[in-house]
């Protein structure tokens, strides 16, 4: 049997986030061990469906450029869950990734990945703020390191190749605040995988793209037995309206002229800032 379906970018995230709840290796953690969450919105979606918390959404891009929030730090965009108890590691982050162990598992995002199975993340402030001192611990220290990383992100040619040429203080102008890149290490989950975990069936990219709210969604086909092929399809139609996951209040975006620590993130120099209002 084969079906079509289409998946807006944010369906494509709370569908990531129901295959990962699903893996076997991310529900034996969440029974005995731990489970480090570095915040974004597709990894938000990942923390709601594990504990039913949304997280604090940090950086972000928007038709503005690449923005982040106001400073909100007491409430968690890097966290462990262990036991069911969600705990913010926010400003000790370094701490809690030490405290990882054996069969632990770390969640994080990335900003862009490619077909060569390299990803990246966007660090808008000097060693990535908060969270970047524990980022090579999080791949150093557990073997499963899953990526969370929707296929609208995707990007052409070979990543290491656009990593090299992305300093911070490289950019003269930036909407919003200049950024580099990092790359990041792990399993990179895609809706493709996501749908591979829930129901066995071959999942494939037919097209890209749409309007009315669809640009940067993925329209795709599906083959398998009709047991697994209609499972799959209940599953993609319970996701349909799905919104971006995040802290409401962590959507308020730092704005100049504001008092906030992340603003000397958008001011990191001068001439690396776009001043002006966005219209």
């Amino acid at each position: 049997m084969r079906i079509q379906v289409t998946l807006t970018v944010s369906e494509g995230k709370r569908l990531i986030a129901r295959g990962i709840a699903a893996r076997p290796d991310v529900q034996k953690a969440l029974r005995s061990g731990r489970i480090l969450l570095k915040g974004g919105t597709t990894v938000s979606a990942v923390c709601e469906e594990l504990c039913g918390k949304p997280l604090r959404i940090s950086g972000r891009i928007t038709p503005r450029g690449t923005m982040s929030s106001k400073e909100m730090e007491e409430i968690g965009h890097c966290v462990i869950l262990e036991k069911g108890v969600v705990t913010n590691i926010d400003g000790q982050v370094t701490g809690g990734v030490g405290s990882l162990k054996k069969g632990d598992v770390v969640i994080m995002g990335a900003n862009a990945f490619d077909n060569y199975g390299n990803a990246a993340m966007m660090f808008g402030r000097a060693l990535g703020g908060g969270p970047g001192p524990g980022l090579s611990g999080m791949m150093s220290e557990v073997s499963r390191v899953i990526i969370a990383v929707g296929i609208e992100k995707i990007v052409p040619g070979n990543l290491n190749d656009v990593i090299k040429d992305t300093a911070r203080s490289e950019v003269d102008v930036a909407m919003g605040m200049a950024v580099g890149l990092v790359p990041v290490c792990g399993e990179i989950y895609t809706e493709i995988e996501a749908i591979k975990t829930l129901a066995r069936v071959q999942p494939r990219i037919i097209g890209r793209g749409g309007i009315e709210g669809a640009q940067g969604g993925a329209t795709l086909i599906m083959d398998g037995e009709k047991k697994e092929v209609l499972r799959i399809f209940q599953i993609l139609k319970s996701l349909k309206g799905s919104r971006e996951s995040g802290l409401e209040e962590s959507f308020v975006e730092c704005q100049p002229g504001k008092k906030c620590r992340f603003h000397l993130a958008c001011m990191y120099r001068r001439k690396n800032a776009f001043i002006g209002k966005f219209d």
